[in-house]
């Protein structure tokens, strides 16, 4: 075999020529300096163009970019000569190398040592063409990221451009979350909220502890309630799905089942949801500026000066703050001590301000403790006409009293009378306020103990005393009053009971009174007709708040206008006739009490009839709980009686038989037979029987 390719080309090299060496030393650094430096010269303009100086960038400037105008002068650079010494060094200790792998190799080094130095400007021109281009590639990709320098003038831009990419984000976040919520709603992703047993009964593995499950289960009833249709399972009814909901919201907020029924019942599933979440959540803290003494906006810069944050409570009201932090007590401010505001519910200016009284008028305030409402009448007033401030409470007048003296209250005469007894006491007034007590089932943010202690019976005894309260405002208004005549009426409670019947009675027997627009700019309607029950259609002008829509209490709001005087037949406050005659009395009674007898029932009848014994037992239990009220003795008089029924009945007998006999009784024994009869009739009766004996006696003595 002959000498393979490999060995031939590490064979020994050809002789040396140094003539020939020098000759391409000196010939080869022309060409390429001349092509090196305008590589160079690009490579300056294009760093010219940067303005930001980049780490690891060459910090000095080449010499050769700075005569712009002076191109034809040729520069060479010092450590050309260096690298010609460098070289021949090398030359002349390497033995057999070519001249063009000496040139070759003294590139390198100066490449290396180019890299290394940091004074460039004095390098050579020779410059590796694999390495420039990757680092022009990557400042490039710097320069395009990093175009802008951040200075104080386009800081703010550069906030809003980051702003504006940080919300991009978001919205595609928020959008991928949609589209994974929209992926469970398909038809194959029901949630199963109703769990059977074996025998087919629904139910629930959640304890009441469990409050993120039942979290998670409530949301999901809901969703299924929002789309019925297509979300519920199979052979489920939607009372069961609601059923399902009251008993979560009861376990999860702590109501009684009955009442958690009665506020559902208001609202569609999702509307309810959101009023008892809101519910858990306080109101904010709102004051009301005093206009006898200060103005809003003197009042919100001393207590901005205060440290306190606020702002205005809406356009709705001129004189409402709402505070949101106070670095001190609001109920210890020297303003607050001076009166230049009060503490107040937000809801309860609406009242106030659905009433709008005017100067010199005379205004009733049937239930005024603890005084907000009735300064803002005083307020609204400019301290003229006069007020009526009533309560029934005479522990709770010392705080009515003391509001009215801290914010200067001069037109204000303070009752402790019961409401219902106005009419009597005083009338003839040009406007009233009824601020009724309630359940306070509007209120469940400040006092979460309504949560379970309201039973059936509280919401029948409350619309029992609103009604009765109403028609004793009604009776105390002058309806000729030139610039008056109105009543308005409200409540902290959201039930129908308490508010739309409460209204709806009003109206069925004071025929001289009829609904106006209450003068509020915001509001829901009130029910026309709910569950069943139809009202008056004029109650859409009585206005409902609630917690979750405008951050109120829940409220409701009606305003009467009285056109004409109380007829005189009709019911009064306590459900006698409001007349002074005995006689309209009866005819009032005769008219709107059903008297119509009872029929016998037959025996078939699934009502079953009346036990004359069993009932005559209970008749008897309470003449003697009658008699014991009266402080009579019932053993004593009942005993009596029964003795006397039967000694009638003896008397009687003689009488008879005396007639039949002969001689005729005397006129003095007639009148003794007489007067033991009327005795025993009148015990029988119930009557004082010590008169009666007496009596009977001095005639028997005749």
């Amino acid at each position: 075999m002959g000498q393979g390719r490999r060995m031939k080309k590490q064979g020994p090299p050809p002789p040396l020529d140094e003539s020939l060496v020098t000759r391409k030393r000196k010939d080869a650094p022309a060409a390429v300096v001349e092509e090196r430096g305008k590589k160079r010269r690009r490579e300056v303009k294009a760093a010219k163009k940067v303005p930001a100086v980049q780490a690891g960038n060459i910090p000095a400037v080449n010499p050769r970019s700075k005569p712009k105008a002076k191109p034809a002068k040729k520069f060479v650079p010092p450590p050309e000569s260096d690298l010609e010494i460098s070289s021949d060094e090398e030359i002349e200790s390497v033995d057999g190398v070519t001249g063009l792998d000496a040139l070759g190799t003294d590139s390198e080094d100066e490449d290396d040592l180019i890299e290394g130095d940091e004074f460039a400007e004095s390098g050579s021109d020779v410059v590796d063409s694999d390495t420039e281009p990757r680092k022009a590639g990557m400042w490039s990709d710097d320069e395009d990221s990093d175009m802008e320098e951040v200075t104080a003038a386009n800081m703010e831009g550069l906030s809003r451009k980051l702003d504006m990419q940080r919300a991009i984000e978001e919205a595609e976040a928020q959008a991928e979350m949609e589209e994974a919520a929209m992926q469970t709603n398909i038809a194959g992703d029901k949630p199963k909220v109703l769990e059977e047993d074996e025998d087919g009964r629904p139910i629930s593995n959640l304890q009441p502890q469990d409050l993120q499950l039942l979290r998670t289960r409530l949301s999901d009833t809901l969703r299924v309630l929002d789309d019925f249709k297509n979300l519920a399972e199979e052979g489920r009814s939607r009372s069961e799905y609601l059923a399902q909901m009251r008993k979560d919201i009861v376990a999860y907020y702590g109501y009684s089942d009955f009442l958690a029924e009665k506020l559902m019942n208001l609202f569609p599933p999702r509307e309810a949801f959101s009023f008892f979440e809101a519910n858990e959540t306080p109101r904010p803290v709102v004051i009301r500026t005093n206009t006898l003494r200060t103005h809003r906006r003197e009042l919100a810069n001393s207590l901005i000066n205060r440290g306190v944050q606020l702002e205005p409570i809406g356009k709705w009201s001129k004189v409402g703050l709402q505070i949101f932090e106070s670095q001190v007590p609001l109920g210890a401010t020297p303003e607050y001590l001076a009166g230049h505001y009060i503490l107040q519910a937000a809801s309860s200016f609406l009242p106030v301000m659905s009433l709008a009284p005017q100067e010199n008028e005379r205004v009733l305030d049937m239930a005024a403790a603890p005084g907000g409402k009735t300064t803002h009448l005083a307020a609204l007033m400019k301290n003229t006409g006069c007020i009526f401030a009533s309560d029934a409470n005479k522990a709770r007048t010392k705080g009515l009293i003391g509001n009215i003296h801290r914010l200067g209250v001069k037109n204000t005469v303070v009752c402790n009378y019961n409401a219902l007894e106005f009419p009597k006491v005083m009338g003839g007034f040009d406007r009233v306020l009824l601020d009724a007590p309630c359940s306070g089932t509007g209120v469940i943010a400040k006092d979460a103990s309504v949560k379970t202690n309201k039973t059936e019976a509280d919401f029948m005894k409350l619309p029992h005393l609103q009604k009765q309260l109403i028609l004793a405002a009604i009776d105390s208004v002058n309806h000729a009053s030139k610039t008056g005549g109105y009543i308005v009426y409200s409540t902290c409670s959201v039930t129908v009971e308490e508010n739309e019947q409460v209204v709806q009675y009003a109206l069925n027997k004071r025929p001289n009174v009829r609904l106006v627009e209450t003068g509020l700019t915001f509001g829901k309607e009130g029910f026309t007709s709910i569950m069943g029950k139809i009202f008056h259609p004029s109650l859409k002008l009585t206005r409902r708040y609630y917690p979750h829509t405008y951050n109120v209490d829940g409220f409701f709001v009606a305003k009467f206008k009285k056109i004409g005087p109380t007829p005189p037949n009709a019911v009064g406050a306590n459900g006698a006739a409001h007349s002074n005659g005995t006689s309209s009395d009866r005819q009032a009674q005769e008219e709107y009490v059903d008297k119509t007898p009872i029929t016998e029932d037959e025996e078939d009848s699934d009502f079953g009839g009346f036990d004359e014994e069993e009932d005559q037992k209970y008749m008897e239990r309470a003449e003697r709980a009658q008699l014991r009220r009266k402080g009579k003795n019932p053993k004593a008089l009942l005993g009596k009686a029964k003795n006397g029924q039967n000694g009638n009945v003896v008397e009687k007998e003689k009488v008879n038989g005396s007639g039949d006999g002969g001689s005729r009784p005397s006129k003095a024994d007639r009148n003794a037979q007489s007067a033991k009869l009327n005795g025993a009739s009148g015990q029988a009766g119930g009557a004082e029987p010590k008169p009666k004996k007496k009596t009977g006696g001095r005639k028997s003595k005749e």
